[in-house]
């Protein structure tokens, strides 16, 4: 393929307790379309952050169209030709959409802003992404694919040789989804290279040329994507064979603990009625903004309720509040982790006990018993596989998945007996979803309920015993057994 358009020699990066990277090497070539893969915690972040020039590597070498280069910081290496796209967009709610393209950049060599010119300039590059955007509007005002084409927008006005897409694809709809690939592809037609990071491995067999798999900090294979199958690139990914994606359930749904009954919150959730019964567990499915969050949130008392009731047990239960739910008996996996799910400045064991600090109390004294504390986080951080240092180790530093297991150790200490698990597999690599499910199979058979929403067709027919199908705030079918199939669920759901 001649000259490599980006080459890493001999990357290693390590922090206190763990060795991030060893002796990564890999190429790739101009105009191609790279696909980046492993677990969570393989290293695929950290190698991104020393490319953009976010950590700077322990050893090793970049080549950028062969010529060694030192990228300092994120503003070094866009002027190398490489941006990067991370998940959790880098750009400011408000300000306009122009002002995030050429923020930094927006008097040039003048005093003066010329905005006409910023406008027009973005409004032309948003055209050539055949996106219909205002670069006036603000960005606060955006869907998270809008924002995407903003970063997208924003890459390509730095005349970026090199764009690495980070999860693009975690929260976009089908059409979304789409969309996003015939930019990709016509990215590729402009000679940009894409090195495209996804855990979902039906969307790499789509629009990526090659594949480069890491595993515990390492680079295992690199491959053309015609010579690999699913199965082959999830063994290289976890180290052995999975026989099946989705774990078998045996288990008989019991009698009811959860009743719903008419939920109401304005147009978000309207009548929404439900029934989750002991050692089972329900669907929430539906396209984005269907009422799906905004209805188990009602049932965690996270948000007002303005009509409806709840029986937990057969008996009437008013819950107002979270704290009142967690008395109830029920637990509430947020959509998005770290802002609602975890404290990442603390340590792991204090992430796992925040909900039940009775459980860690020194003896009948109101004083914490760090003992107990360390004895119960660590009992949690074994069973569930949590890759760290130790149970010392700040959530921050933790990978996703690693970050989503303290999650669910947190709300098993809690001791509930309905648990809410909202997208529980987002950003999560094939290893330790299937890690989840497992755990999913061995919750029901203890006896307790699970509610699943996941934008994962298949993980909602693999894993529920029934599913309710959401639109417009309301439930407009409800499907169990045989019914559950990923085409009639995509009917009701879009209606």
């Amino acid at each position: 393929m001649g000259t490599p358009i980006l080459e890493t020699r001999g990357i290693q990066k390590e922090f206190p307790g763990v060795k991030a990277l060893s002796d990564v090497s890999f190429s790739v070539g101009k105009g191609e379309v790279r696909a980046l893969v492993g677990e969570n915690g393989a290293g695929k972040s950290t190698l991104m952050k020393i490319l953009n020039g976010v950590y700077t590597a322990d050893a090793g070498e970049i080549l950028i169209e062969g010529e060694g280069v030192t990228i300092e910081n994120p503003l070094s290496a866009q002027r190398q030709g490489l941006a990067i796209i991370f998940q959790e967009f880098n750009l400011v709610p408000m300000l306009s959409v122009a002002e995030n393209i050429y923020l930094g950049r927006l008097g040039g060599s003048r005093k003066t802003i010329e905005w006409n010119r910023i406008f027009e300039d973005a409004g032309a590059l948003l055209e050539e992404l055949n996106y219909d955007i205002d670069p006036r509007e603000l960005v606060e005002n955006l869907s998270v694919a809008q924002k995407q084409m903003v970063e997208i927008a924003k890459a390509i006005s730095f005349h970026s040789k090199i764009i690495v897409m980070d999860e693009p694809s975690a929260v976009l709809t089908e059409n979304e989804l789409q969309k996003l690939f015939e930019i990709v592809d016509g990215l590729k037609k402009s000679g940009i290279t894409v090195i495209y990071i996804s855990h979902r491995l039906e969307e790499i067999f789509r629009i990526c040329d090659s594949v480069t798999v890491m595993r515990d900090g390492r680079i295992i294979d690199t491959s053309p994507i015609e010579d690999l199958t699913k199965e082959q690139i999830i063994e290289k990914m976890i180290g052995r064979k999975i026989d099946q994606e989705y774990p078998t359930r045996d288990t008989v749904p019991g009698e009811v603990v959860l009743r719903a009954t008419g939920l109401n919150r304005g147009r978000k959730v309207r009548g929404v009625s439900l029934e989750l019964r002991r050692g089972e567990v329900l669907g929430l499915s539906g396209l984005v903004g269907a009422g799906r969050t905004e209805t188990v949130r009602l049932l965690f008392g996270a948000d007002e309720m303005r009509g409806g009731s709840i029986e937990i047990g057969g008996a009437p239960r008013r819950i107002r509040s979270p704290i009142e739910a967690k008395k109830a008996g029920i637990a509430l996996l947020p959509e998005d982790r770290k802002q609602q799910g975890l404290l990442l400045d603390l340590p792991i064991t204090q992430n796992i006990t925040v909900v039940n600090l009775d459980n860690v109390k020194a003896g009948g004294a109101r004083v914490l018993s760090k003992s107990k504390e360390r004895e119960a986080a660590r009992h949690y951080f074994e069973a569930l596989q949590i890759k760290a240092p130790s149970v010392t180790q700040k959530v921050f530093f933790l990978s996703g998945g690693n970050q989503q297991k303290v999650v669910i150790a947190k709300w098993l200490f809690s001791e509930a007996d309905i648990l809410i698990w909202d997208e529980p597999t987002r950003g999560i690599d094939v290893g330790a979803k299937y890690e989840i499910y497992l755990l999913m199979n061995e919750l029901v058979a203890q006896g307790k309920s699970i509610i699943l929403i996941s934008s994962e067709m298949n993980e909602i027919v693999a894993m529920c015993d029934r599913v309710l199908v959401m639109r417009e705030g309301e439930v407009r079918a409800e499907l169990a057994g045989d019914e559950i199939k990923a085409e009639t669920v995509l009917k009701y759901a879009i209606g």
